[in-house]
């Protein structure tokens, strides 16, 4: 009897696969090496728990993630925090159709990146096919092998099928191991996989390893808010086992200018486990950010913070001292960059925002909120007659991307009408306009020009140093008295 395809929750003939094995040549299937260890070799036992981890998964913010980060320790010690990745992609059950896996080589050295020669990957919970269509192309890249003694024992992988297959309908999966192999190289074979909305990339990840529990909450806290920053080159393998491959999503993300939150960082002290000598485990999310959107109540929050940070303001005159709940969304705590608008009967009484992230997005959005309403110095310290007639504005930054250009025409001709952000940078001169800019600026060389004319130089200057980079917002807004 020929291997077994899961669809959905059922199994079916291999031949129910299009195209997916060679016709003329037997399949051959990778049987599960770590269950019974990692996870319960018994079907019903292996997905009552998985079940178990989604049903208890923490709160997700809304999107389609193209990129999740997920642990691969023992799914009794992990599999919670993996969870609150994986129960949101039931959603879209039916759209991801091929999950591009990546992860490290804990056994075995090799320089480069391994595939496993295999067709079709097994567990308890049934068998999935490896995509070789997509994967057949890359073997003639330099460093790109087959190795199956890279995958002997290697449980990294293969820790990852079950909630795979409890989340997604049809789907095939491109297995790789990275050893030795730097980001770039990472991130160059991801860009030939990455795909439409069909691909899913998934980044297999332990944090930290070994120390006490408050030693471990510090350093994976850390970790987290520079994966948040996207800041590949902070992180190493002392602070994640699986950097390489995390490294070359990060390097994806910063070029795609998706945004990374951190949905749930804990480690084995808090799941299964005792606490003198623990391990990290953290869940990510990377979106588009340009699509990307906050959940109506994380809006509504980030609005009360901005009102709260200015009647504060009027009222004692100073900032609010802000502080962030053990139970705030992590969307909200994420590591986000923030411009908060004041408007009057339509006109501009204060604007004020961070560039780059700094903190987490609701101190951010709370202390712009304050600049905005007292610090502008285009106005004077907002009043207590002028509170209720205040609309607010939130926009929510992507982390800025250089533009590359040969001159002013070729900026121009990049540059994205009623999408992007632009920062313009001149030796110490600076310029921002935000994407809402413009409503008010629609051609590209006007809007430039006004942004020259932002940074104190003249609408015509040029010069080899000038610097200009690109970022998109999503912006929301109400009045000050909400209702």
């Amino acid at each position: 009897m020929g291997p077994r395809v899961r669809r959905g929750h059922m199994t079916d003939d291999v031949a129910h696969v299009p195209a997916m094995f060679p016709a003329a040549e037997p399949a051959t299937v990778r049987q599960p090496e770590v269950a019974g260890a990692f996870y319960p070799a018994d079907p019903g036992a292996c997905a009552d728990l998985v079940t178990r981890c989604l049903d208890g998964a923490r709160p997700a913010p809304p999107g389609e993630p193209k990129v999740i980060v997920v642990p691969h320790a023992g799914h009794v010690y992990s599999g919670p925090i993996a969870g609150t990745a994986y129960a949101p992609l039931a959603k879209r059950s039916d759209r991801i159709t091929r999950v591009v896996m990546l992860g490290p080589a804990h056994r075995v050295g090799f320089a480069g990146v391994a595939t496993a020669a295999a067709d079709a990957w097994a567990s308890p919970l049934g068998t999935v096919p490896v995509d070789w269509p997509a994967m057949r192309p890359l073997l003639s890249r330099p460093g790109f092998r087959v190795a199956d003694a890279a995958f002997e024992r290697e449980h990294c992988l293969e820790v990852q099928l079950p909630f795979l297959q409890r989340v997604l309908d049809d789907f095939a999966i491109v297995p790789i191991l990275v050893g030795d192999a730097s980001q770039d190289e990472v991130a160059e074979i991801l860009k030939a996989l990455w795909g439409r909305p069909e691909t899913l990339i998934l980044i297999s990840t332990d944090l930290s390893h070994f120390h006490d529990y408050v030693a471990a909450r510090r350093l994976d806290g850390e970790t987290a808010r520079r994966i948040e920053l996207m800041q590949p080159e902070e992180i190493d393998g002392e602070r994640a086992c699986g950097y390489r491959g995390l490294g070359g999503a990060l390097k994806r993300a910063q070029k795609l200018d998706l945004r990374v939150t951190a949905l749930d960082v804990r480690n084995s002290g808090d799941t299964s486990g005792t606490k003198d000598r623990v391990v990290g485990y953290g869940a990510f999310a990377m979106e588009y950010a340009e699509s990307a959107r906050l959940s109506d109540d994380d809006r509504a929050q980030l609005l009360d913070a901005a009102r709260a940070a200015l009647a504060i303001g009027v009222e004692n005159g100073r900032p609010m001292a802000a502080t962030l709940d053990a139970g705030l969304p992590p969307s909200l705590k994420a590591m986000r960059a923030s411009f908060v608008t004041l408007r009057i009967a339509g006109e501009l009484r204060g604007c004020c925002g961070t560039i780059a992230a700094r903190e987490p997005l609701l101190l951010d959005v709370a202390a712009n909120a304050y600049k905005a309403g007292f610090e502008d110095p285009r106005f004077g310290p907002m009043k207590a007659a002028e509170l209720g007639r205040v609309d607010v504005n939130i926009s929510v930054l992507s982390t800025p991307r250089p533009i590359r250009f040969a001159d002013e025409a070729d900026l121009l001709r990049q540059i994205r009408p009623d999408r992007d952000g632009l920062i313009l940078e001149d030796g110490d001169r600076r310029g921002v306009f935000l994407p809402s800019v413009w409503e008010r600026f629609p051609d590209a060389r006007q809007f430039v020009d006004q942004l020259k004319r932002k940074a104190e130089v003249a609408p015509d200057h040029w010069s080899q140093s000038l610097r200009v980079s690109r970022f998109t917002a999503e912006s929301f807004g109400g009045p000050f008295r909400a209702g």
